[in-house]
């Protein structure tokens, strides 16, 4: 079979006058810096040790600490105190299994651009909002250019893709386009984060931090 058609979907029908165009492109911006600025900061007190924890563990989230501590060099009794004070830091938000997407039949990955009709901080959250209680949404972002939201959307097929924009995105209030393209295949996908590059750590002398109880 041939490749779906891209679905586009307008709510409006008439264009905003330029100014407001300069307007909503400017707040559009504000409101995504003021977004990135509520972001978190980096524990600076990670060291070499610290990231190792946090790569096995985003291997493999099931490991024993006995397990874990053998992988990176400790023993029991600090690395649980590690992996604790990761956790109590919010480093560590939570553990989840991963699952195999066909086997549940997600099969469709369709990535959908969002454009509203002012970029408003009202209109914004209550995008924002919608996108948080639709189970079909695995992703949602706020982007600069011509569109104001990338989703990634995960459904069974081509009809529950289309159920979903018209029975759900597009009668979400302040929605104005919609354009969505399929993913034919997935090439790459994780989920672990690149802790030491991230960090530059890959060649951070480990040190000691009573505090933490460092050094096993």
């Amino acid at each position: 079979p041939g490749v779906p058609p891209t679905p586009q979907h307008n709510s409006a029908s008439t264009e905003s006058p330029a100014v407001d165009v300069v307007h909503s492109i400017y707040f559009g911006i504000i409101f995504c810096m003021k977004k990135v600025s509520q972001h978190k900061k980096p524990v600076s007190s990670l060291d070499a040790i610290d990231v190792r924890i946090l790569s096995e563990l985003q291997e493999d989230g099931s490991l024993t600490n006995v397990e874990l501590a053998e992988r990176v060099g400790l023993s029991p009794s600090p690395c649980l105190s590690r992996v604790r004070a990761l956790e109590d830091e919010g480093v560590i938000l939570r553990r989840v299994t991963l699952i195999d997407p066909a086997t549940v039949g997600a099969n469709v990955s369709v990535f959908v651009q969002v454009t509203l009709e002012r970029q408003t901080e009202t209109l914004l959250e209550v995008f924002e909002t919608a996108m948080a209680g639709f189970p079909e949404v695995m992703e949602c972002y706020l982007m600069t250019g011509d569109a104001d939201y990338l989703l990634r959307v995960v459904v069974a097929d081509v009809q529950a893709l289309q159920e979903f924009i018209l029975g759900k995105l597009s009668k979400t209030k302040g929605v104005s386009n919609i354009r969505s393209s399929f993913a034919l295949k997935q090439v790459k996908y994780k989920t672990a984060f690149p802790v030491a590059e991230l960090l530059g750590a890959g060649d951070r002398r480990v040190g000691a931090d009573p505090a933490r109880g460092r050094r096993g």
